[in-house]
Protein backbone atom coordinates (compact mmCIF):
# COMPACT_ATOMS: atom_id res chain seq x y z
CA UNK A 1 0.00 0.00 0.00
CA UNK A 2 2.93 2.38 0.55
CA UNK A 3 3.37 2.68 -3.21
CA UNK A 4 -0.27 3.64 -3.76
CA UNK A 5 -0.16 5.99 -0.78
CA UNK A 6 2.72 7.90 -2.35
CA UNK A 7 0.87 8.07 -5.68
CA UNK A 8 -2.25 9.68 -4.22
CA UNK A 9 -0.56 12.09 -1.81
CA UNK A 10 -1.02 15.79 -2.59
CA UNK A 11 1.94 18.15 -2.77
CA UNK A 12 2.13 21.16 -0.45
CA UNK A 13 0.97 23.38 -3.33
CA UNK A 14 -1.96 21.06 -4.12
CA UNK A 15 -2.98 21.03 -0.45
CA UNK A 16 -2.94 24.84 -0.28
CA UNK A 17 -5.01 25.15 -3.49
CA UNK A 18 -7.49 22.51 -2.35
CA UNK A 19 -8.04 24.18 1.03
CA UNK A 20 -8.35 27.61 -0.62
CA UNK A 21 -11.23 26.27 -2.76
CA UNK A 22 -13.02 24.43 0.08
CA UNK A 23 -16.10 25.96 1.67
CA UNK A 24 -16.59 23.91 4.82
CA UNK A 25 -14.24 21.91 7.03
CA UNK A 26 -15.26 19.23 9.51
CA UNK A 27 -13.60 19.98 12.83
CA UNK A 28 -13.10 17.11 15.25
CA UNK A 29 -12.46 17.88 18.91
CA UNK A 30 -12.15 15.54 21.89
CA UNK A 31 -15.54 15.31 23.57
CA UNK A 32 -16.11 15.04 27.33
CA UNK A 33 -16.73 11.26 27.20
CA UNK A 34 -13.70 10.53 25.03
CA UNK A 35 -15.80 10.36 21.86
CA UNK A 36 -14.82 12.60 18.93
CA UNK A 37 -17.11 15.61 18.47
CA UNK A 38 -17.39 16.42 14.74
CA UNK A 39 -18.90 19.65 13.49
CA UNK A 40 -18.84 21.65 10.25
CA UNK A 41 -17.04 24.97 10.36
CA UNK A 42 -16.61 27.94 8.09
CA UNK A 43 -12.97 28.96 7.91
CA UNK A 44 -10.37 31.17 6.32
CA UNK A 45 -6.86 30.01 5.50
CA UNK A 46 -4.06 32.30 6.68
CA UNK A 47 -0.80 30.92 5.36
CA UNK A 48 -0.50 27.38 6.71
CA UNK A 49 -3.00 28.09 9.49
CA UNK A 50 -6.77 27.75 9.46
CA UNK A 51 -8.84 30.35 11.33
CA UNK A 52 -12.50 30.33 12.30
CA UNK A 53 -14.84 31.29 15.08
CA UNK A 54 -17.48 29.62 17.21
CA UNK A 55 -19.77 30.51 20.08
CA UNK A 56 -17.80 30.59 23.33
CA UNK A 57 -20.41 28.31 24.95
CA UNK A 58 -20.37 25.75 22.13
CA UNK A 59 -19.30 22.18 22.79
CA UNK A 60 -16.43 22.69 20.35
CA UNK A 61 -15.07 25.63 22.41
CA UNK A 62 -15.56 23.81 25.71
CA UNK A 63 -13.74 20.77 24.31
CA UNK A 64 -10.85 22.95 23.11
CA UNK A 65 -10.53 24.66 26.48
CA UNK A 66 -10.05 21.24 28.05
CA UNK A 67 -7.88 19.76 25.29
CA UNK A 68 -6.53 22.23 22.69
CA UNK A 69 -6.11 19.68 19.91
CA UNK A 70 -8.29 19.06 16.88
CA UNK A 71 -8.40 17.24 13.58
CA UNK A 72 -9.67 19.04 10.48
CA UNK A 73 -11.09 17.17 7.50
CA UNK A 74 -11.53 18.64 4.04
CA UNK A 75 -12.96 16.07 1.63
CA UNK A 76 -15.01 15.58 -1.50
CA UNK A 77 -15.93 12.99 -4.09
CA UNK A 78 -18.57 10.29 -4.20
CA UNK A 79 -17.16 7.50 -6.36
CA UNK A 80 -14.01 5.82 -5.08
CA UNK A 81 -11.95 6.94 -8.06
CA UNK A 82 -12.87 10.59 -7.36
CA UNK A 83 -12.23 10.71 -3.60
CA UNK A 84 -9.83 13.35 -2.37
CA UNK A 85 -9.17 15.15 0.84
CA UNK A 86 -6.82 16.54 3.43
CA UNK A 87 -6.74 15.70 7.12
CA UNK A 88 -4.80 18.00 9.42
CA UNK A 89 -3.90 17.26 13.03
CA UNK A 90 -3.69 20.59 14.84
CA UNK A 91 -2.98 22.37 18.07
CA UNK A 92 -5.61 25.05 18.61
CA UNK A 93 -5.31 28.47 20.14
CA UNK A 94 -8.52 30.06 21.41
CA UNK A 95 -8.56 33.81 20.72
CA UNK A 96 -10.57 35.99 23.07
CA UNK A 97 -9.55 39.52 22.10
CA UNK A 98 -12.38 41.44 20.42
CA UNK A 99 -10.25 42.84 17.55
CA UNK A 100 -9.10 39.30 16.60
CA UNK A 101 -12.63 37.89 16.72
CA UNK A 102 -14.05 40.85 14.79
CA UNK A 103 -11.43 40.43 12.03
CA UNK A 104 -12.17 36.71 11.76
CA UNK A 105 -15.86 37.56 11.35
CA UNK A 106 -15.07 40.08 8.62
CA UNK A 107 -12.82 37.57 6.86
CA UNK A 108 -15.49 34.86 7.05
CA UNK A 109 -18.26 37.06 5.70
CA UNK A 110 -15.97 38.35 2.98
CA UNK A 111 -15.21 34.76 1.90
CA UNK A 112 -18.77 33.44 2.16
CA UNK A 113 -20.67 36.59 1.20
CA UNK A 114 -21.89 37.78 -2.14
CA UNK A 115 -18.90 40.02 -2.80
CA UNK A 116 -20.46 43.12 -1.21
CA UNK A 117 -19.02 42.50 2.23
CA UNK A 118 -18.22 43.95 4.60
CA UNK A 119 -21.38 46.06 4.26
CA UNK A 120 -22.71 48.05 7.22
CA UNK A 121 -25.46 45.55 8.24
CA UNK A 122 -22.91 42.72 8.21
CA UNK A 123 -20.42 44.74 10.27
CA UNK A 124 -23.21 45.45 12.77
CA UNK A 125 -24.01 41.74 12.97
CA UNK A 126 -20.31 40.87 13.43
CA UNK A 127 -20.02 43.51 16.18
CA UNK A 128 -23.04 42.00 17.95
CA UNK A 129 -21.60 38.47 17.63
CA UNK A 130 -18.05 39.30 18.75
CA UNK A 131 -18.68 39.24 22.55
CA UNK A 132 -20.38 35.83 22.23
CA UNK A 133 -17.62 34.14 20.24
CA UNK A 134 -14.06 32.91 20.43
CA UNK A 135 -11.62 32.81 17.58
CA UNK A 136 -10.06 29.51 16.58
CA UNK A 137 -6.50 29.41 15.32
CA UNK A 138 -5.66 25.91 14.05
CA UNK A 139 -1.91 25.30 13.99
CA UNK A 140 -1.13 22.31 11.73
CA UNK A 141 1.15 19.59 13.08
CA UNK A 142 0.60 16.74 10.63
CA UNK A 143 -1.04 16.38 7.22
CA UNK A 144 -2.51 13.34 5.51
CA UNK A 145 -3.82 13.80 1.96
CA UNK A 146 -5.25 11.72 -0.85
CA UNK A 147 -6.48 12.20 -4.39
CA UNK A 148 -7.69 8.96 -5.95
CA UNK A 149 -8.04 10.74 -9.30
CA UNK A 150 -4.23 10.47 -9.58
CA UNK A 151 -4.54 6.69 -9.98
CA UNK A 152 -6.34 7.03 -13.32
CA UNK A 153 -8.82 4.28 -12.44
CA UNK A 154 -6.08 1.70 -11.75
CA UNK A 155 -6.06 0.27 -8.22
Amino acid sequence: MAGKRDQIKLSDEEIAAYIAEAKTVTAGTNGPRGIPHLMPLWFVPRGDEIWGWTFAKSQKAINLERDPRATLLFEDGVQYDKLRGVMIECDVELLREAPDIRQIGIDLFTKYGDGNYPADPVIEMIEAQTPKRVGLRFLPRRYVSWDHRKLGGVY
